[in-house]
């Protein structure tokens, strides 16, 4: 055999234009004459252009789908079997394809070979890439056939359309909760199994799915991407947001079946149908108590088992069990107030606020919780629970405290309760510095310097700055006094009434004088006892300027001394007296009855008014004597009785003592028509003789002598 020359040796890697003639024919040959997008086999060609035919040949004889190819049909196929022949060798992941094995592979290598042209962003896939494009460019090509909502892509449209057929095909074996993605079912069974495999390596707080970590980390980041468009508010996940807009829109798509009561969220909705089923899903590990909520859970365990408070306040470094207060705190700070009225623009600091103000406005009392026993109603919930223990019994006072061993229903009045014992008071007023130990009692007295008084009663429109006097106030129209003395049945409006005349029995005067030692039963009485001590008197007269350490003596110097400016004086229908208040009046109207509706408890004498029948009861019973002589230090039951006696004093003879109760007993003139510097008492004038009760009334008395003069 002869040798080959060099020129005779075809090289491999050398295409002879013969073959470079050939491929550039067969090229031709499997070009899609659609889209002229070139195909390597006739067989890649005839696939292809099912794709611009839409004809589907291979069809499923389970379930009737149809697919284009036939691996597509043999792929699709194994979700019926169960079969997962493709296994990847670093974890025992399992799949129906190797196309699902590859991709899965990239997130031990983590590779990502698609590249966002925009921002430079890396995907594992092709198609996330392709949707992840269209947030950049808008586009939204999937369109709903029942409400023409737009998506991104077909997955979530096939998702968002479960919505409108109620489709729910992902089912757990354990519980029959159903749902409607995979990522869910899968998310809901790590609950069963307690696997949360996406840890956070800031904290090391592991969750059970991918979104509640990414959502987590922006809690350390302070990321907030999604953001109102209408008040600027800006969240850390896109589901708080679309929950957030509905508070403008007043949206409430989710509503219950049982009471029709709607939500602006799916997860309210679910969480308010546990109060209709009893269900209780989330029970602390601790002490076994069940809840409806995660979040109610996670606060219990803080609240009473670990007293953890995480949230801190980075103004003033207070912390809090629960993110919501520490929301709510934050805004003592800022002075923020997001909640508008939209009828009158209003801005509250709280969403109830905003609630109880929008009442005002429809008419509603606000009392939509009614107790089902006694048809009593409140405004929150939380107090008809609380009400409801008055006729199950139950005691819920589990909270103690370590001084006194008083016991509570809730921790934050434990709280208040202790500042009793330590005297703090962390509430200040801006205005004049006075401190309070609770914040809603810091509120009502800023009303004192402002004047707003928000409670308005609806039958005579007076206006209180508090709600509790107002609804006291509302007793005057109805004439409802719930409150009963256990002891003589005496009923009262207010419990503070009755406090006080609870102590008629009990003896019981815990309100104490620093400089005397007296006591008293109300605290306002102690008030104006001070005054005889600091000779005090911030009343004043606005006709004549004259000055008062008590308001009644104010109001009877100017019913009586300035009747011509202030008023007019009722009559009786008897004797045509006159007297200057209707309880003058009835008192002496029962001198023409003869009514004696006050009677002793002790020997049943009967007395037409009631300071008689408490001079009778020192005198023949008690043995009190609680009116003592500034002079001799000498005791009465009765200031009638000290009043004779001053007179001894003051140099008054028995005669005088006589003519002058002969005088009062004639009924020269009524007891009205006297002005109370006319009234004979223990201060004698030099120059006349004439007998004053006040000092005061007889340094004028001489100002006249001295006028004459």
């Amino acid at each position: 055999m002869s040798a080959r020359s060099e020129d005779d040796v075809v090289r491999p890697h050398e295409p002879t234009a013969e073959s470079k003639k050939q491929r550039k024919k067969r090229e031709e040959a499997f070009e899609c004459n659609v889209c002229n997008k070139r195909l390597a086999t006739s067989g890649g060609r005839r696939e292809h252009l099912r794709t611009h035919s839409g004809e589907k040949p291979f069809e499923c004889v389970e379930c009737n789908k149809k697919f284009s190819q036939s691996s597509h049909l043999r792929t699709h196929q194994r979700t019926h079997t169960g079969e997962k022949p493709y296994e990847c060798t670093e974890c025992d992941y399992k799949c129906s394809d190797t196309g699902a094995l590859a991709v899965h592979l990239r997130t031990h290598t983590g590779e990502k070979p698609f590249d966002c042209t925009v921002c430079d962003k890396k995907f594992s896939q092709s198609g996330d890439l392709q949707t992840h494009v269209r947030i950049h460019t808008g586009e939204k090509p999937f369109e709903c056939t029942e409400c023409s909502k737009k998506f991104a892509d077909k997955y979530q449209l096939a998702i968002h359309s479960r919505s409108h057929t109620g489709e729910k095909p992902y089912g757990c074996n354990e519980c029959g909760y159903r749902c409607t993605t995979s990522g869910s079912l899968k998310s809901h069974l790590r609950s069963h199994t307690g696997e949360r495999p996406f840890g956070c390596t800031v904290c090391d707080k592991k969750f059970r799915a991918s979104g509640n970590l990414r959502a987590h980390l922006r809690t350390h980041t302070g990321e907030k991407p999604y953001e109102c468009s209408l008040c600027n508010r800006k969240f850390s996940e896109s589901g708080a947001l679309r929950g957030h807009l509905r508070t403008h829109t007043g949206e409430k798509p989710f509503q219950c079946g049982v009471c029709s009561k709607r939500f602006t969220t799916r997860v309210y909705l679910r969480i308010h149908g546990r109060i209709h089923t009893g269900e209780k899903p989330h029970a602390c590990t601790m002490c076994d108590k069940k809840f409806a909520r995660s979040g109610s859970m996670r606060m219990h365990i803080r609240r009473i088992h670990t007293r953890d408070k995480p949230f801190e306040c980075f103004l003033c470094h207070r912390k809090f069990s629960d993110r919501g207060h520490l929301r709510t705190h934050c805004l003592t700070h800022t002075g923020e107030k997001a909640f508008q009225c939209t009828v009158c623009d209003k801005k509250f600091a709280y969403s109830d606020s905003l609630r109880a103000h929008l009442r005002s406005h429809t008419g509603e009392r606000g009392k939509t919780f009614e107790c089902a026993l006694c048809d009593k109603k409140f405004t929150q919930s939380s107090n008809l629970r609380t009400h409801l223990r008055t006729h199950t019994g139950e005691q819920h006072y589990k909270h103690e405290c370590s001084v006194c061993n008083k016991k509570f229903q809730t921790s934050s009045c434990l709280r208040i309760h202790i500042r009793t014992h330590t005297g703090e008071k962390p509430f200040e007023c801006g205005l004049c510095e006075k401190r309070f130990s609770e914040s809603g009692k810091l509120k009502t007295h800023l009303r004192t310097h402002s004047g707003e008084k928000p409670f308005e009663c609806v039958e005579c429109n007076k206006k209180f700055s508090q709600s509790s006097h107002l609804r006291t106030h509302q007793r005057t129209h109805t004439g409802e006094r719930p409150y009963e003395c256990t002891e003589c049945d005496k009923k009262y409006s207010n419990t503070g009434a009755l406090a006080v005349h609870l102590r008629t029995h009990t003896g019981d005067k815990p309100f104490e004088c620093s400089v005397c030692s007296k006591r008293f039963r109300q605290q306002p009485h102690l008030d104006m006892h001070l005054h005889i001590h600091t000779g005090e008197k911030p009343l004043e007269c606005s006709v004549c300027n004259k000055r008062f350490a008590h308001s009644w003596t104010l109001r009877a110097h100017v019913l009586r001394v300035h009747a011509d400016s202030s008023g007019k004086q009722v009559k009786c229908t008897v004797c045509d007296g006159k007297f200057w208040t209707e309880g003058e009046l009835r008192s002496h109207l029962r001198t023409h009855t003869g009514e004696k509706p006050f009677q002793c408890s002790v020997c049943q004498d009967t007395f037409s008014h009631s300071s008689a029948l408490r001079a009778h009861l020192r005198r023949h019973h008690t043995g009190e004597k609680p009116f003592e002589c500034p002079v001799c230090g000498k005791t009465f039951a009765s200031r009638r009785l000290l009043q004779t006696h001053v007179r001894i004093h003051a140099g008054e003879t028995t005669f005088e003592r006589e003519a002058r109760a002969m005088k009062c007993s004639r009924g020269a003139r009524a007891r009205s028509d006297v002005r109370p510097d006319e009234l004979e008492g223990p201060y004698k004038c030099t120059e006349c003789g004439r007998l004053f009760l006040d000092g005061r009334h007889l340094f004028v008395h001489l100002q006249e002598h001295l006028s004459c003069e």
